[in-house]
């Protein structure tokens, strides 16, 4: 990814090109633009190389991109496409273009990818793409192209399925040398499969199922994808080749016959075929049909997406405008602009501090597959082809709670009710964790508690230990010990548990009551021995954060104290007096009702305990069930 601090400075300062300009405008009016998504285009050119204009993205006054998938875009694809020579990605995929694919993308010396996927493209595929020199990625499949297609030499990804192409394979195929991806299935290609297929060194996924092809299946081929999942649906073709024997007795008459109707089942078998094909491509061209759990990227890495089709590709999350915002010892988190203007966090984990592919993928299935309300989810992963890992989740604008507390500006308040509701909201997720997915956080800390527009909390990096190397997470465990969230028993045990997640639980709930950080020191002492100290001495009252006990805030002394009291019996340093997180999320729910709960009682008791008994009996907190 190109860091780049906002979409301003990702600009050049350079206006766009008069070429490129009446480039666009007969791009744009040969297009149908019913929801008005191109109403950015203005008439004079003016920030469309500013990332004023939707989709486009410039370098040096010239288009380098146009991405506009999902648009409901009808019309057809100008041939004055070829006025925009610097262009690298066109990815209009999604959307109802028709008509045939304009031969003058020949012309554009720079392209790079192609996506005209799910649309209603007709005609032939122009064989002048074969002259395109830097042609990584074409996929033109789901649309209703006819004909052979063309080859270009430096081609990675190649999808064509889903379309009425025919004919035999084209013999240049095999030059393509660097191919990694090749979908041919649902088509009507026929003839001989090549064993020349089976010679390109990295591909590694073939698919040419449901078509007329006849023969054997190669035997270096079938070797190299074994099993009928490429080569399923085409009833001529046979995965071993098996000479004709006459059988004793038979007259050539009968073998004739034998024969005739054989074949006659034959063609009857592919033209339903065909007919099924052609009628499963109507029903499928419409948004939001293509399955893109995994994508391949340009560079032959690996998308996965854990919610059904993904809004992004490969390369378009590589080339997104990113900005640092934070850097933990797993990795560095970027906020990432994607071409279509949307957010997402991506936290790029360190070289060499994960676990090896076939282990990682294993664990982030499970992660990605964890969803609650107060938890922020993992939305996809990628795995490059030199083994980087990037994470993929929402964006949270707000920033972490670590920010909210220390780093928030004068007309930012943090008033008892947004403090309690981010307790609340802390405890359910970890509760879901422990008691839903048997899984441990591992790192809670306010920096991994994060905020959206509302203030509304989720947890992150939750059970990302489970990616990393033992190596990996003994530093973790080192980290949270300096920035004072690390409970006792981990500088021996070393691994972390649901009783250490409850006091760093326990730690969070002192910061949101004091206004102190963790890893400030306090007089030699850590927070919870501040506190403890400080109670000890009957000054309770000056724990709080001035913030909390001003007049207005809303705050009672009974919310306070028995809130500081739930905080201490979370930090015990005994492992076995700590309470279950499912404890912790009563406690506060009966010691203060969150505002969006909805709950409705009185309000709790008045606590009749002095601060010194908050030390002396810590299981005074318990109230029973």
């Amino acid at each position: 990814m190109a860091v780049a601090i906002t979409a301003a400075e990702a600009w050049d300062g350079v206006a766009i090109t008069e070429a490129d300009f009446q480039g666009l405008r007969a791009f744009k009016a040969a297009l149908i633009d019913r929801r008005g998504f191109l109403k950015t285009w203005n008439d004079s050119g003016e920030g469309a190389c500013a990332g004023f204009w939707l989709g486009i993205k410039c370098a040096h006054g010239q288009v380098i991109s146009i991405h506009l998938p999902w648009r409901s875009l009808a019309g057809q694809l100008s041939p004055a496409i070829a006025q925009l020579p610097a262009l690298r990605k066109l990815n209009l995929h999604d959307n109802a273009l028709r008509g045939p694919i304009p031969s003058s993308l020949a012309f554009l010396p720079n392209l790079r990818a192609l996506y005209l996927f799910n649309n209603r493209l007709s005609g032939s595929i122009p064989s002048s793409l074969s002259l395109c020199p830097l042609l990584k990625t074409l996929d033109l499949s789901h649309n209703a192209l006819s004909g052979s297609f063309p080859t270009p030499p430096a081609l990675l990804r190649l999808n064509l399925s889903r379309n009425l192409l025919s004919g035999p394979l084209p013999a240049s195929l095999s030059a393509i040398t660097n191919l990694t991806f090749l979908d041919l299935s649902y088509n009507a290609f026929q003839g001989p499969i090549p064993s020349s297929l089976a010679e390109l060194p990295s591909l590694a996924f073939l698919d040419l199922s449901f078509n007329a092809f006849s023969g054997p299946v190669p035997p270096s081929l079938s070797a190299k994808f074994p099993g009928d999942f490429s080569f399923r649906g085409n009833p001529l073709l046979s995965l071993e080749k098996k000479p004709i024997s006459r059988k004793k007795g038979m007259s050539v008459k009968d073998i004739v016959l034998v024969v005739v109707g054989a074949v006659l089942v034959v063609l009857m078998v592919v033209c339903c075929v065909l007919l099924g094909c052609l009628a499963r491509k109507r029903r499928e061209v419409k948004r939001g049909e293509k399955k893109a759990e995994e994508e391949e990227g340009e560079g032959g890495g690996k998308l996965v997406h854990f919610d059904g089709t993904g809004v992004f590709a490969a390369d378009d999350l590589l080339c997104a405008t990113a900005e640092i915002v934070g850097k933990s010892t797993y990795g560095t988190v970027y906020k990432a602009t994607l071409e279509d203007g949307s957010l997402v966090a991506v936290k790029r984990l360190r070289e060499k501090m994960a676990k090896g592919q076939r282990e990682f993928e294993a664990e982030v299935a499970t992660l990605g597959k964890v969803r609650h309300g107060n938890l922020l989810p993992l939305r996809a992963y990628y795995v490059g082809p030199k083994g980087e890992k990037l994470l993929v989740f929402d964006f949270m604008p707000a920033g972490s709670l670590a920010a909210f507390l220390h780093a928030r500006g004068p007309d930012r308040r943090a008033d008892w009710s947004t403090r309690k509701r981010i307790m609340v909201a802390a405890a359910r997720g970890l509760a879901h964790l422990h008691d839903e997915e048997k899984m441990v956080h591992g790192n809670l800390t306010s920096t991994n508690i994060l905020l959206d527009e509302s203030s509304d909390a989720k947890l992150a990096d939750f059970g990302l230990w489970r990616l990393m190397s033992t190596a990996a997470n003994s530093n973790v465990v080192a980290a949270a010990a300096a920035m004072g969230y690390r409970a006792p028993e981990l500088s021996k045990l070393k691994k972390a548990s649901p009783k250490t997640d409850v006091y760093s639980l326990g730690v969070v709930m002192l910061e949101l009551l004091t206004g102190k950080a963790p890893g400030e020191a306090m007089d030699g002492q850590d927070l919870p021995q501040w506190v403890a100290s400080i109670v000890k001495e009957e000054w309770t009252s000056e724990v709080f954060d001035l913030e909390l006990i001003r007049e207005g805030d809303g705050s009672t002394p009974d919310e306070l104290l028995n809130t500081l009291k739930l905080a201490l019996h979370c930090v015990d340093p005994s492992p076995s007096a700590r309470p279950e997180v499912s404890h912790v999320v009563r406690q506060l729910e009966e010691i203060a009702p969150p505002v969006s709960d909805g709950r409705s009682g009185s309000a709790p008791p008045a606590s009749t305990s002095s601060p010194t008994d908050i030390l002396d009996d810590p299981q005074s907190s318990k109230q029973s069930d």
